[in-house]
């Protein structure tokens, strides 16, 4: 008999049950997939360290989360500076002193790139945003809306931005300076060797099954242990009975190829309405390029609707979804044995430092 079964080997699952084992729990891990780690997994290829599910950098500014996640590895300093192709037109991201020189020539100084930002808002100061587009128009005006942020959110939810939800980009990050680090947090990097071994080493003394769907046969494995843990889609595990929760799904192109530098970062966002994929990634510039000096691995990623047997990614949060999940956290509330947990568990997006800290909170850190 295990104190504790968990319900997926991600991020979340993993940090619950080192927690409860350090402290002499007898817990049971188990996933659908064939490997640990969810969603963060890496493997290698061509000596080169590939982030299968997508790029997947940590960063945080909980001190708390840093000192943990260093138990298990040791970080590397990358700083994600993602760069935009608009139709061959290059543009740094976030939107930083470098965009606004390369939008418009004219901009020099941090006070042209103020003065210009002024003109292309005042269009729509008056506004009150009913959209994404009017409030994108009202944070940034036509011109960087136009290029940068149409095309790509389009693509990403799979709607025109004049019907998504104003609240999805209620702030824009933009900066008066020449700083292409995408997140300020103080703590950045990717673990030396993958986040796959950081994983392994977090379930060390955890028993852990793959290749085992708890829903398929739920009594056998609640009969297993005293609580469960249960990191899934909430929807699912109550059988849909309310419908389905919306969710964005992605879709992988991953190409070996023969050139030692493919694209010289390693996040290239495909801005344009017409490419279809949003982004290529370029894995070994996630490691300074210091690995195989003859071969590169990069992956188109494509975003699409999700159907039921596909992996979902991103809750669509907008105000019909939050109601049906509501309805579903409703039942959650009443279980005396499963607690719900991670993304999936909660219907939220969250980074990787927030899965964390709330795993270590529900553990009893």
């Amino acid at each position: 008999m295990y104190d504790y079964l968990i319900v997926g080997a991600g991020l979340y699952g993993a940090v619950f049950a080192q927690q409860k084992t350090e402290q002499g729990k007898k817990c049971l891990v188990i996933d659908r997939r064939d490997h640990i780690a969810g969603n963060i997994y890496s493997e290698q290829i061509e000596g080169i360290e590939v982030h299968k599910y997508g790029p997947h950098i940590f960063h945080t500014d909980k001190e708390n989360v840093w000192e943990y996640v260093n138990r298990f590895a040791k970080f590397n300093h990358f700083t994600y500076c993602p760069v935009a192709d608009y139709r061959g037109e290059l543009y740094n991201l976030p939107f930083n002193m470098n965009t606004f020189t390369k939008m418009w020539p004219d901009v020099k100084t941090p006070a042209d790139a103020e003065k210009k930002l002024a003109e292309q808002r005042a269009e729509f100061a008056e506004i009150e945003p009913k959209n994404l587009e009017e409030q994108a128009l009202k944070l940034v005006g036509r011109d960087i809306y136009e290029k940068l942020i149409k095309g790509y959110t389009e693509k990403q939810w799979g709607r025109p931005c004049n019907e998504l939800p104003s609240f999805i980009i209620k702030r824009l990050p933009v900066r008066m300076t020449f700083d292409n680090n995408y997140f300020n947090h103080p703590h950045q990097g990717i673990p030396i060797g993958g986040y796959t071994a950081m994983v392994e080493k977090m379930l060390i003394g955890t028993e852990v099954r793959l290749d085992e769907d708890y829903l398929s046969n739920r009594e056998s494995y609640d009969a297993l242990a005293d609580k469960v843990i249960y990191t899934g889609q909430i929807d699912e595990y109550y059988g849909y009975q309310f419908g389905e929760l919306q969710y964005r799904s992605l879709r992988f192109e991953t190409e070996v190829l023969d050139v030692g530098n493919y694209q010289g970062v390693a996040g290239m966002n495909y801005t344009d309405s017409d490419t279809p994929f949003t982004r290529i990634v370029e894995h070994k510039h996630f490691e300074f390029g210091n690995r195989n000096p003859d071969k590169t691995v990069i992956t188109r990623e494509y975003s699409q609707t999700w159907s039921k047997g596909m992996d979902a990614y991103y809750p669509v949060n907008d105000a019909e979804n939050a109601a049906l999940y509501e309805k579903y956290k409703e039942l959650s509330d009443k279980e005396s044995k499963v607690r719900f947990g991670g993304r999936l568990g909660t219907y939220r997006y969250m980074d990787m430092d927030q899965v964390i800290n709330e795993a270590l909170m529900d553990a009893g850190a």
